[in-house]
């Protein structure tokens, strides 16, 4: 940072801006619920991204604009321009377009789906440039806000790759937004590869499901045994964790297909590339039994990173939850954050409020702390603010 930006602690203007922006409660609120009930499945986030688009228009921001990855941006320039800070949320949601999007409001809460992941990340990054107005804090930095698409699976950060591969002027310091859970600090990356093993079936259909081997479901269930082998081995250092199971349709049809979705993580990039290889000759060993198939495909890959505990960027932030009556919560991330911090910007990832049932259809995030996660995001948004860090 440069000279006299390192506070030790922050000097309490967090409390005061947590009041004040309760008045931007009707606004805020409104743009969590049409966010959160706008599809957008991962590679499907266009409608999102023009809700997006729209509030920034609103808001006045410059140079919005749309590119190769469906990623949205607009920037808030600064007053003295000399630097430049990212706000980013992700767009895309776990769930389908078939699926039902209604958000029901009550007693301080909301729920439906993908609102805690991450439509009420979207809906603060949509109201930023309001809570800055709402305070009346003009920031030094130009400040850029992007919507990133394609996070999600198969997605593997493909928007906030492009973006950072494409960005036109250097990112000095940047946040990630997540919806939950409130006291979230991130400020490291995880090694990570995602995989799936798929299991099938060769030649006809079988007649007599007696006559056969032991089958595809057999076979899976012996994989995610090997995988948990591994798991217990490896722990704590690394871990497996297994994601889903998809087989069959029914109790006597033998599936003719399965498949085991999977992630390693650890916080060497040796021992991911090890324990990867070692998943591959075990699903190699498996292939060919009982004529069935098995192959493996890693489709996401991440680097270890990690800003350090002693960072001001990490002191400030813990600083300020501290001051708000927040318990900070150290969580290694294997999101967005992994690709900033793999270029060396100094980034962290907070969550906005507190939630429940994340990634299911009653998922639900609270509404009062939202205003303790505004005032985390202003003040370590002012901090980064005072200087360039380094």
């Amino acid at each position: 940072m440069r000279k006299g930006t390192a506070k030790a602690r922050p000097d309490g203007a967090a409390l005061t801006h947590r009041e004040k922006l309760r008045r931007l409660r009707e606004i805020l609120f409104a743009n969590v619920v049409m966010a959160g009930e706008i599809p957008a499945p991962t590679g499907g986030e266009k409608r999102l991204t023009r809700f997006l688009s729209d509030r920034f228009t609103e808001c006045g921001l410059a140079n919005i604009s749309l590119d190769q990855a469906g990623n949205i941006a607009g920037m808030l320039p600064g007053r003295v321009g000399d630097h430049t800070l990212l706000v980013s949320a992700h767009l895309d949601k776990i769930w389908s377009d078939a699926d039902d999007h209604t958000v029901s409001v009550g007693a301080g809460m909301m729920s439906g789906r993908g609102l805690a992941d991450n439509s009420l990340g979207v809906a603060v990054l949509a109201t930023l440039p309001l809570i800055l107005e709402e305070l009346d804090l003009d920031l030094a930095a130009n400040l850029v806000l992007l919507g990133t698409t394609r996070s999600f699976g198969r997605g593997d950060l493909a928007g906030m790759r492009f973006f950072l591969e494409n960005v036109s002027h250097p990112i000095d310091a940047a946040l990630c937004l997540e919806g939950i859970e409130l006291g979230r600090l991130s400020y490291s990356s995880l090694g990570m590869a995602r995989g799936e093993i798929l299991v099938k079936a060769e030649g006809g259909e079988v007649e007599n499901p007696e006559d056969t081997g032991p089958g595809v479901a057999a076979i899976l269930a012996e994989l995610v045994v090997a995988l948990r082998r591994i798991h217990e081995r490896e722990s704590p250092a690394s871990r497996i964790l297994v994601g889903s199971i998809e087989a069959g349709s029914g109790y006597s049809v033998p599936p003719r297909s399965g498949m085991v979705r999977f992630e390693i993580r650890s916080h060497e990039a040796d021992h991911v590339a090890r324990i990867g290889k070692e998943i591959a000759a075990t699903v190699a060993a498996a292939s060919g039994r009982d004529g069935l198939a098995a192959s493996l495909e890693m489709i996401a890959h991440r680097s270890p990173g990690d800003l350090g505990t002693d960072h001001p960027l990490v002191r400030h932030a813990r600083d300020t939850l501290a001051l708000l009556g927040i318990e900070s919560h150290v969580a290694p991330s294997v999101s967005e954050l992994a690709l900033l911090l793999d270029r060396g910007i100094p980034s962290l990832t907070l969550g906005i409020t507190k939630g429940e049932n994340r990634h299911s259809p009653s998922e639900a995030i609270s509404l009062e702390p939202i205003f303790d996660g505004l005032a985390q995001v202003v003040s370590v948004l002012q901090f980064m603010d005072e200087g360039k860090p380094s």
